[in-house]
């Protein structure tokens, strides 16, 4: 009953942001270079890639796969990046953040989704696509 408790507890305090299509900035360029594999990477399309079902149906899977994590602050912030092939798969999940364990658990969460993206595209042919996730989460 206590880990129940405690997951709806953190699944509520857990605030998700889903990427802006609007001008993003990647601020660890550097690092995301290390990791992935960037060649042909576009972070602006015509039409960025779709999850099935939308945004709050993302969100709603990460959260079913993100593990419970002991969290010993109180604001924790963390981005996750993936690119999103032309056949629509995601590869490459790297994630960034003040906690080593939270960054680790939103890595695994976006590896155990195995569902297929729409691609994005640039003038209708499906292009590699660096996408950013934010997660902020704050004890209350």
């Amino acid at each position: 009953m206590k880990k129940l408790f405690f997951f709806l507890i953190a699944l509520l305090s857990i605030t998700v942001f889903g990427q802006k299509t609007d001008s993003p900035t990647i601020t660890d360029y550097t690092f995301l270079k290390s990791k992935m594999k960037m060649d042909d990477v576009v972070t602006k399309a015509d039409k960025a890639p779709e999850f099935p079902g939308g945004m709050e149906a993302f969100h709603r899977k990460f959260a079913e796969n993100m593990d419970i994590i002991d969290v010993k602050t109180n604001k924790i912030n963390t981005r996750v990046y993936f690119i999103v092939e032309k056949n629509g798969y995601i590869r490459y999940v790297t994630a960034t953040g003040d906690d080593k364990k939270h960054s680790a658990a939103a890595e695994t969460a976006i590896r155990r989704m195995f569902v297929k993206w729409k691609p994005a595209t640039i003038n209708n042919e499906p292009v590699r696509y660096l996408y950013t996730f934010p997660l902020s989460l704050k004890k209350y």
